[in-house]
């Protein structure tokens, strides 16, 4: 290693040119406007210490302080740097790369960089010394051995040993620079450091050099600049009573002259360009940076740029669509499907599937789903509305309860004040399209779920493949996201096979039969082949047999799971033990699904007899009517199996892109038209990133929240409630919640038993069999639990929920909907279910309180 290093030569490391010196070289390279100059490497330093005897002398004087105690060590040490020549070779070495930079007269900055400076956990800024306005060879070789000094203040000597580093790893470098003839200069953070807020910078700028700023000596005009418009939000004028100027001696400080003093340093469009640079040396080191800059000539140099390293916490964004309305939101059905706090990438692909397959997304401004703490919510008011307009209110209402739950007795839903007319105008187009549209795709829907499965795998695979961010760009416009819509239209059309049948059928059994046989009679759709919710169980006891192999199983079920619609979760398959698992918990269970079907097979036929002795001509009608519904229920489970087959499509895109663009699984925390960007070389969306994971990770950690909820909702104040309801919040009813335990009837019969409350499907594998499984919701992740409960209740459902479906297709006791199982019931309590009446009654209350419980 030679004594003196080009400015951006890339040999200038850490060990070579120290933190300051290595940064700036790197920068250089960079393409950012760096002024010209030279390294004056570490191998000097060492060859002066070295050859003049001063590393012995300094080790004396070390030992001697340590065994006396003696804090004056570090002047003595300096001194020895002011005594000898230099070394000859290095002396020519330096006066070469000072005449190189002009006549041998350029007015340069001396700056120490020592190999512990500017470290990503330590800065140890302010601790070797700099030297402005050094002109002539002279000037520049006292300067120099000034450095190399200071690199032995009491202060920075008392520094490394407080940060346990040992005085002989550490050596110094000198930065020599053209000197900057600023006219203004300061520092730029290119996260907030104080307010915690990465989705802008902050720029602070003071008259003349930046030592003024950087010693506090001025108190600086501060801009804060958005990082995507690069627009000043926010700025401070300060007045600005000092700055430091150049003299022949060095620099001093002077007075502002007075109209300056409350002036504005930079334009808007300035303090865009320098925010415009910030974003450049971030992307440059991959970290936010503070930057020390300057301006000369109306023209900007970067003199530092060093790791941040006292970041504030960021501040968590706030996802809550719950503000400013007063509508009736409803997480049941949702939340069966998507029971996380989603991240925003989920997000972002929920809102652009609801918005394929909902008419009226948004009505009067206020829209029909929702995120609210990050949870999947409906907007009853928003589809009531609708309803009423179109003189659907009462059909509207039947629906609603089988689909989304009863409401609370006295609950209303609270109507948009919006007109028949103006309702008509915004949405009847819009309806008439897609009724068109839908009409369209039912006919292709048979042959859509024959290639659906090969045409997703096969995109997945061609998106795991995908060599370059270009190229995995290119295939989402051209392939992935027209497929994704595709799907989404598909499952719009299959919910929309057999109208309303569902409402009828069951309004005309329950009016004939009773609730009970109605539930008997419109079950018998779990034949293995048919439902899709009753799937993995069906598959898992043929492979179980031997009837099928581990291959088939994983590709006919290993998308399908409890998190199938995060796509942030890895899916089933992606565990190499999943299978084993299942099989493992299989082998405890002493009636099998098969079992079960056919005694339910069995008490449906006395049902259809029941009805065949009291209704005869009745019998033929209903039974094409309840065939019609079946068929059309196991299409729209058909057609949701493949819509979860694309959201593992969608996961695989999202880790590719994280992969080639070497942003991770930050990208988890963007939307997809972000997660492009990205892509396309814009990096300033992952600005965001910090104060969307606090969020997350902010809202993960709050309960579930209310199934019901009415008005501006804030899920941390409802947490922090020790009297908040778990079944409902109503920002206008702050009546507190009953005991009682009851909600929707969903599967008939009475059962007694261990209740196991648990969270979780993964937590759901320590259930014992017979016991009653006690949960806030389930979906087709939990399916093969089911045949090791005697019954369930739920926190969040409805008569078509798949806690309700597949409780009836076994006949096992379900009670949904309830709101508040999981903070009344607790793991060991012995307790009653009767699916038919909704109830659930604690019988015997668990000693104390099991490990397992919620």
């Amino acid at each position: 290693m030679g004594f003196v290093l080009a400015l951006d030569d890339a040999g200038a490391t850490l060990e070579t040119a120290g933190g300051k010196g290595a940064a700036l070289s790197e920068l250089a390279r960079g393409g950012l406007p760096v002024p010209g100059g030279f390294h004056v490497t570490t191998a000097a330093y060492q060859e002066f210490v070295t050859s003049t005897g001063v590393a012995d002398r300094i080790r004396t004087e070390l030992a001697a302080e340590s065994e006396s105690e003696d804090a004056g060590a570090g002047a003595r040490i300096r001194a020895f740097f002011d005594e000898g020549p230099l070394p000859s070779a290095l002396e020519q070495a330096i006066a070469k790369a000072y005449a190189e930079l002009g006549d041998g007269t350029r007015t340069v900055a001396v700056r120490s960089s020592a190999t512990a400076e500017d470290l990503p956990d330590l800065s140890f800024a302010g601790q070797q010394d700099t030297y402005l306005n050094i002109t002539g060879q002279s000037a520049l070789l006292t300067a120099v051995r000034r450095c190399w000094a200071s690199l032995w203040t009491d202060r920075a000597i008392a520094y490394r040993a407080r940060a346990g580093i040992a005085h002989e790893d550490v050596s110094l470098a000198v930065v020599v620079q053209e000197l900057v003839a600023a006219d203004a200069a300061g520092v730029m953070f290119t996260v907030d450091p104080l307010g915690g807020r990465a989705d802008r910078l902050v720029v602070n700028a003071a008259w003349g050099l930046g030592e003024a700023v950087v010693s506090g000596l001025v108190t600086p005009d501060t801009l804060l600049v958005d990082r995507t418009s690069l627009a000043v939000v926010e700025e401070r004028i300060a007045a600005k009573e000092v700055m430091t100027v150049p003299t022949a001696e060095g620099t001093a400080e002077q007075p502002v002259p007075a109209d300056l003093r409350e002036a504005p340093v930079l334009s808007a469009p300035e303090a865009g360009e320098l925010a415009r640079l910030g974003l450049a040396i971030e992307e440059l080191y991959g970290e936010p940076r503070d930057v020390e800059w300057a301006r000369e000539a109306g023209s900007f140099r970067i003199l530092q740029a060093r790791p941040i390293t006292t970041v504030a916490a960021p501040r968590p964004e706030v996802w809550n669509d719950s503000t400013g309305t007063d509508s009736l939101w409803t997480s049941a059905n949702l939340g069966e499907a998507v029971p996380d706090v989603m991240t925003p990438a989920t997000w972002s692909f929920v809102k652009a599937f609801m918005g394929d397959v909902m008419v009226g997304a948004s009505l009067e401004g206020r829209p029909m789903y929702g995120n609210i703490g990050g949870r999947f919510y409906m907007n009853l008011s928003v589809t009531a509305t609708l309803a009423a307009a179109f003189g659907q209110g009462r059909k509207f209402a039947q629906a609603n309860e089988l689909v989304f739950g009863r409401l609370p007795e006295g609950m209303g839903i609270p109507l948009l004040p919006a007109s028949k007319v103006r309702v008509w105008r915004d949405t009847i187009g819009e309806a008439v399209a897609v009724m068109s549209r839908i009409r369209t795709n039912g006919k292709q829907l048979p042959a859509f779920l024959e290639e659906a499965p090969a045409r997703c795998e096969g995109l997945r695979a061609r998106v795991a493949a995908a060599a370059t961010a270009q190229d995995l760009s290119a295939l989402w416009v051209a392939e992935v996201a027209p497929y994704f819509r595709r799907c989404c239209h598909m499952l719009q059309a299959a919910t929309r096979q057999g109208g309303d049948s569902l409402v009828k059928v069951r309004g005309t059994l329950e009016s004939l039969v009773g609730e009970q046989d109605a539930d008997l009679m419109t079950t018998g759709l779990g034949d293995e082949g048919q439902l899709a919710s009753m799937g993995p169980l069906l598959g898992l006891e043929r492979l179980a047999r031997g009837e099928i192999d581990r291959d088939t199983y994983t590709r006919t079920y290993g998308h399908r799971g409890p998190h199938e619609f995060e796509v942030s979760f890895p899916r089933p398959t992606e565990n190499a033990q999943w299978i084993d698992r299942q099989l493992a918990a299989l082998g405890t269970v002493e009636e099998d699904a098969g079992l079960r079907l056919a005694r339910q097979t069995k008490a449906r036929s006395a049902a259809w007899d029941r009805l065949a002795a009291e209704h005869p001509r009745r019998v033929a009608a209903i039974r094409g009517a309840v065939d019609t519904w079946a068929a059309s229920a196991r299409l729209r489970e058909a057609t949701r199996t493949e819509i979860a087959r694309i959201f593992w499509l969608l996961r695989t895109f999202v880790l590719r892109a994280g992969e080639v663009s070497g942003a991770g699984e930050d990208l988890f925390f963007l939307s997809r038209e972000e997660i492009l960007a990205v892509l396309g070389g814009n990096r300033a969306p992952l600005a965001a990133v910090p104060a969307r994971r606090a969020a997350y990770e902010g809202y993960r950690a709050l309960p579930t929240y209310p199934t019901l909820i009415r008005g501006e909702f804030d899920p941390a104040t409802w947490a922090a409630d020790p009297n908040r309801r778990a079944d409902l919040f109503d920002a206008h009813d702050t009546t507190p919640a009953t005991d009682t335990v009851a909600g929707s009837p969903a599967s008939g019969g009475v059962a007694e038993g261990i209740a196991r409350v648990v969270a979780t499907v993964e937590e759901g594998e320590v259930i014992q069999p017979g016991e009653i499984l006690v949960t806030t919701v389930t979906n087709i992740g939990w399916t093969p639990l089911f045949t090791r409960i005697s019954a369930i209740v739920t926190d969040v459902g409805a008569n078509l929920s798949h806690a309700s479906i597949v409780a009836r297709e076994l006949g096992i006791p379900a009670v949904v909907g309830c709101g508040n199982a999981t903070t009344r019931i607790r793991t060991g309590d012995r307790i009653r279910v009767d699916g038919g009446r909704g109830t659930v009654d604690v019988l015997e209350a668990a000693a104390t309180a099991s490990p397992e419980a919620a």
